[in-house]
């Protein structure tokens, strides 16, 4: 049986303003945006490629804005990305050369901490 994680929840204090953060300075696809009830926003966003997507909203997760840490993509060239986030106006870290890959991190502006990785060849 296939398990594919295509859902990720990410607890923020301002939805418009992670949504802006997502869409206009990280990239990201804004799938959704529903006003279920007053108390239900769902609003879906997904990287460029990915099968997986983050929710956010209200009433979407029970948990503290900025407590999701951990978050990781993956992408194929590394400063390419970092120069992408830097452009759109995302404060990330300086590239982290380590053996099993090499790292960009960012957080949203709650804190939800992010991680991009070019992985190494293989052999």
């Amino acid at each position: 049986m296939d398990m594919k994680l295509e859902l990720v929840a990410v607890p923020v204090s301002d939805v418009d303003r992670a949504k802006a953060f997502y869409t206009d300075n990280v990239g990201f696809n804004a799938d959704h945006d529903h006003q279920v009830t007053d108390e239900l926003r769902f609003v879906q966003l997904t990287p460029p490629g990915s099968a997986c997507s983050i929710a956010i909203g209200t009433g979407i997760v029970n948990a503290p804005p900025g407590s999701v840490k951990g978050l990781q993509l993956v992408v194929a060239d590394i400063e390419a990305a970092h120069r992408q986030l830097s452009e759109g106006g995302v404060a990330v870290s300086d590239i982290d050369d380590l053996p099993w890959g090499r790292f960009v991190y960012f957080t949203d502006p709650d804190g939800n901490a992010w991680a991009l990785q070019q992985i190494p060849p293989r052999g």
